[in-house]
């Protein structure tokens, strides 16, 4: 009898031990996915619309991203659903969260970036997270106004001439900038602004506002070719190409000098990717938003971001 109640016992125990150890932790996946992807860089060219990206037929100032698509995706119905202004806009790519801010750089954004979580998680260097931008006032990007991580876990930054409040400087030097950043600190996780599609078509100059768009093209080419000749990079790296809003279409009163309402033209931007979790040659139909970019980061880079309201771009991944 007592050798049949220890039996009892025993697989009483086993099934306890069985049922924990396939009860699912809720902060710890049991089958979570690891990713190629061990460095993740987001481009942002500011202020162009997807009529002179994606959206025009011939691709003819985008030759460079439009070549790459072999080997890349492109999300065909990617909307800005926020605020059509660059902070709001960039602050929606990083914190995955939209938010009206101050476009002037007074303003924090109020949420923690995919910056701060990465660098918290994995307790890495700030020298291994960077923000390059052509617009001084992205220096707001390091920081947030959460008090559990305001001043805390903040990537480097080089934004504008040297800093907030001492202007832009050019897309050439952001684009040097970034490439020796590359070669001097191998940053994981970098965001690189390009000023120029946006500042041009404020000057209502329309031929330079194309070739902004043509000469970041050319800068985005450049930068891919360094990673892919950097060991340390190549196979490894998912660089994503977006914009933090459009311009108006026709019919507004100046034309598309601005950006700030809700039509098309400036909700409707660009998504290209390209990265070894990614599929290739293929363009994705179904609608995604900005903050789906940030989401999409903490996947590759295996961390969790609970107050970003984007979901994982899954439709683009192998």
């Amino acid at each position: 009898m007592k050798k049949h109640s220890n039996i009892l016992i025993l697989l009483a125990f086993s099934t306890v031990v069985f049922f924990l150890a396939c009860t699912k932790d809720p902060e710890i996946p049991v089958n979570k996915i690891v990713y190629k992807t061990k460095n993740v860089v987001v481009v942002v060219v500011d202020g162009a619309r997807y009529t002179e990206t994606w959206g025009l037929p011939s691709r003819q100032f985008i030759p460079n991203r439009n070549a790459m698509l072999q080997d890349g995706v492109m999300c065909s119905a990617f909307f800005n659903n926020g605020y059509c202004f660059t902070n709001a806009g960039h602050s929606a790519i990083t914190t995955g969260v939209y938010q009206f801010i101050n476009n002037s750089g007074l303003e924090l954004p109020q949420h923690p970036s995919y910056f701060q979580y990465w660098l918290k998680s994995t307790g890495r260097s700030s020298s291994e997270a960077w923000i390059v931008a052509t617009k001084d006032k992205l220096a707001i990007l390091s920081d947030c106004l959460e008090p559990k991580w305001q001043g805390q876990f903040r990537p480097n930054t080089d934004c504008g001439v040297a800093g907030l409040g001492t202007g832009y400087s050019e897309d050439s030097t952001t684009f040097m900038k970034a490439k020796n950043i590359f070669v001097t600190d191998h940053p994981r996780l970098m965001l690189i602004n390009f000023k120029q599609p946006d500042q041009a078509g404020h000057m209502n100059d329309s031929a330079a506002y194309l070739q902004g768009i043509v000469d970041t093209d050319n800068y985005i080419y450049q930068l891919w070719q360094h990673l892919q000749m950097d060991v340390f990079y190549r196979d490894k790296t998912t660089l994503i190409v977006t914009n933090d809003h459009g311009r108006h279409t026709a019919g507004h009163l100046d034309g598309f000098v601005s950006h700030t309402d809700n039509c098309d033209g400036c909700k409707h931007i660009e998504f290209f990717g390209i990265g070894p979790d990614f599929k290739e040659n293929y363009i994705c139909n179904k609608p995604y938003d900005q903050i789906d970019i940030a989401s999409t980061v903490a996947e590759l880079m295996g961390f969790s971001m609970p107050t970003s309201n984007g979901k994982v771009i899954r439709d683009i991944f192998r």
